[in-house]
């Protein structure tokens, strides 16, 4: 910088917004004292204790009952299980009937729903195990080297390459306030919730009696309307029960445990049950004053 321009910042404060008056004394921004919270002057201000939300709290759903999947905002979901077709192998005449049946589905449909294909990995081990029984059972010792280099064949390929199996779901809501809004409001909160922004959502959901009466029954009219329009596909279904329910969700969001421990029976669970936590409670902030 040239000598004069700093002889010019050495005489004269730079302009700043908020400049004082001529009566007041100019004080540079870095010998500014810091500012102070309001009430912090007459010693009220408490420090807020932040209690950590349990990972129940950010769960979208409270509860399986009935069948029925109770989300943690009053609505209710059925999920309804299907069997793949082999589309690839029908005739042009077969592929055009598949394909206006299934138009004449989704038109005759009056509520949303959602399609879900989940894919998850196969576990190998069982089946290996029972090829390793099998082989010394065996007396014949050519069946007995033809059956090891099978098993070893299938345990390498098991290991190079990830032996996947999917399965089809059709996911049918019911919000007792409306279906369009509901969905159009989920849609934009969905994100939010997951990434943990705004308000916990509340785990503990109350719902009174004819209120739940009506859903249960709304939510079986629309899942035989559904299964009737998948038979006229072609496609066989079922709706999943609260067993089959609670094994879908451990499975989803155990993709991992759920290959190596399946829970497959509730009476062999060796793990601690977990209760329900509470909600967290509402932080209010710190005001000024003598209160």
């Amino acid at each position: 910088m040239p000598p004069n321009t700093q002889q010019a910042n050495q005489m004269q404060p730079q302009p700043s917004v908020g400049m004082p008056g001529p009566e007041q004394q100019f004080v540079p921004p870095t010998q500014m004292p810091a500012a102070q919270p309001a009430g912090s002057a007459q010693g009220n201000q408490k420090p807020v204790e932040r209690k950590a939300n349990s990972t129940q709290n950010s769960l979208l759903l409270s509860e399986l009952r009935d069948s029925m999947v109770i989300m943690a905002d009053g609505s209710f979901r059925a999920v309804i299980a299907c069997k793949s077709i082999n589309f690839d192998l029908m005739s042009s005449r077969e592929r055009e009937g598949v394909e206006f049946s299934y138009q004449n589905f989704l038109n005759a449909l009056y509520f949303p729903v959602q399609i879900f294909i989940r894919s998850q990995r196969v576990d190998i081990g069982p089946y290996l195990d029972k090829l390793e029984e099998t082989r010394r059972g065996q007396d014949n010792m050519l069946l007995n080297v033809l059956m090891d280099d099978y098993i070893g064949f299938i345990d390498a390929l098991a290991q190079e390459a990830n032996i996947m199996d999917k399965s089809f779901f059709i996911v049918v809501p019911f919000f007792p306030a409306g279906d369009v809004a509901n969905v159009v409001e989920q849609g934009k909160g969905f994100f939010t919730k997951i990434l943990g922004g705004g308000a916990p959502v509340n785990p503990i959901t109350k719902i009174d009696k004819a209120s739940y009466e009506k859903a249960k029954e709304e939510i079986k009219n629309r899942v035989d309307a559904v299964m009737s329009g998948l038979m006229q596909v072609g496609v066989q279904s079922m709706q999943l029960n609260t067993k089959q329910l609670g094994e879908l969700y451990y499975n989803v969001y155990n993709p991992d445990t759920a290959v190596r421990e399946p829970l497959g029976d509730f009476s062999n669970v060796t793990s601690t049950y977990v209760r329900k936590a509470e909600p967290a409670p509402t932080e209010v902030a710190p005001t000024g004053g003598n209160a």
